[in-house]
């Protein structure tokens, strides 16, 4: 038991590890760029009024969603494949199965962006009706929307959102040397969408999110709030209809329509349930 719980401790220290350098690395790259590309013109990013709450979710979140999707992906080997041990599940999980494990890994990683986005599409929009969105609120709740805005999501929202996607796709045969690939470019583009930055990637608009394109949806529900809600692919929205990045124009105001919507992390973890 002792050996279990220092190894649990030693992987949570791990992941720390990586996160900090990562952070530091976005927190320079993004300081620079958006002194000279500001969406919204004021105060840097380290000098937001809820800085201490998206750092909590910012080391918090990457620890919580690791070990709730191995845990998923253990539960989904035993009761859909009677995968059980340790050493049959490395088996089982270490290259993939089926077919999909046959593909080259590149186009096993094509293949997971795509079929993720498209998921998580649909996932968010469901987050966005009302018996949802409790959970969902959280994430637009920053006011001052900075690349560090882009882990503060509810754990439920992450449970039901991006982590179940990753454990049904890896369940499916998918190879998870994907995530070799899939996961730096997750936090990277996710930082770079919530940044402070006026970029619209012009003719690449429908190929890829841009900070614009995202910021538009963490306006109010009127202005874009209810639109643009693929993270990664654009022309997802421009095929369902839900497309939203007015010519010349730039989003100025975020945040949720609740005025005692609670600024502290424990406040927004607590949220949900008090509606």
């Amino acid at each position: 038991m002792s050996e279990e719980i220092f190894s649990f401790i030693q992987s949570m220290g791990e992941t720390l590890l990586k996160i900090v350098p990562i952070s530091i690395g976005l927190g320079i790259a993004f300081a620079i760029l958006s002194h000279f590309s500001a969406c919204n013109p004021g105060r840097p990013w380290w000098r937001k009024r809820e800085i201490v709450t998206d750092l909590c979710y910012w080391f918090f979140i990457p620890l919580i969603a690791r070990f709730v999707r191995i845990g998923l992906l253990v539960l989904g080997a035993a009761l859909v494949f009677g995968i059980h041990g340790t050493d049959a599940l490395v088996e089982f999980y270490e290259n993939g199965h089926g077919p999909l494990a046959t593909l080259p890994l590149w186009v096993q990683v094509i293949v997971f962006l795509v079929a993720s986005d498209f998921l998580l599409y649909w996932t968010h929009r469901g987050f966005h009706r009302p018996a949802m969105w409790k959970y969902h609120a959280v994430h637009h709740s920053s006011e001052e929307l900075e690349w560090i805005s882009a882990a503060r999501f509810h754990p439920v929202n992450i449970f039901l959102g991006s982590v179940a996607v990753d454990v049904v796709l890896l369940l499916a045969g998918i190879s998870p040397n994907v995530m070799l690939y899939i996961g730096p470019f997750t936090i990277a583009h996710s930082a770079f969408v919530h940044a402070n930055l006026n970029w619209t990637l012009g003719p690449f608009k429908y190929v890829l999110a841009s900070p614009v394109f995202h910021r538009w949806h963490h306006t109010a529900a009127e202005r874009g709030g209810s639109k643009n809600f693929a993270g990664t692919f654009p022309i997802i929205d421009r095929l369902f209809g839900t497309f939203y990045m007015p010519e010349n124009e730039l989003p100025a105001a975020y945040g949720v329509a609740d005025p005692s919507f609670p600024p502290t992390f424990g406040g927004q973890l607590l949220y949900p349930f008090k509606q």
